[in-house]
């Protein structure tokens, strides 16, 4: 049996963006960039023969533009496909996707979470690769003593101040 690859590319609050799904799976997003090309050539994933996405791939980008128009989401229900991820990482996603919208969590916090307490820099490496930003938000991910950290998104801890600062006017206004 084969397996679809599917591409949407749109326009949102936050710059353009990109998801590739593998069958139902999200493999890949991409975001904050400048325009289309970009966030094509943005994607690790070999896209030259991505299909169009089907309805409910369709449904997901009208999730992701409602949320940075400042609708709450947290895409816990979105599948992402993590079968190349060590069992680690894979803990660290499922930990980090439920930092609520409009709080953080440290390093450490989700390192003790993932069960291995000693393993900050292994956190903030699966960070830095995260392949699903927003959907597993690892802008939420901070240092112990209160500092942003890196972010590997375009404009970078700009663009993590942007999104938390968002965040919290989502939760502010509930």
């Amino acid at each position: 049996m084969t397996v679809s690859v599917r591409m949407a590319t749109f326009e949102t609050a936050f710059g353009w963006m990109a998801v590739v799904w593998t069958g139902e799976r999200v493999r890949e997003l991409t975001f904050g960039q400048r325009n289309v090309e970009y966030s094509t050539r943005s994607l690790q994933s070999n896209v030259e023969h991505a299909l169009a996405p089907n309805t409910d791939q369709l449904h997901l980008v009208n999730r992701i533009q409602a949320y940075t128009d400042g609708t709450p989401d947290n895409f816990l229900d979105v599948h992402l496909e993590t079968a190349s991820m060590s069992g680690f990482r894979r803990r660290v996603v499922q930990h980090c996707r439920r930092i609520g919208i409009g709080t953080t969590a440290s390093y450490g916090e989700l390192a003790a979470k993932a069960g291995s307490p000693r393993a900050a820099r292994a956190v903030g490496s699966t960070m830095a690769a995260n392949r699903f930003p927003l959907i597993v938000p690892c802008h939420r991910v901070i240092g112990s003593n209160g500092r942003l950290g890196g972010f590997s998104a375009p404009d970078g801890i700009r663009m993590k101040r942007r999104l938390l600062a968002h965040e919290s006017s989502m939760v502010a206004e509930f």
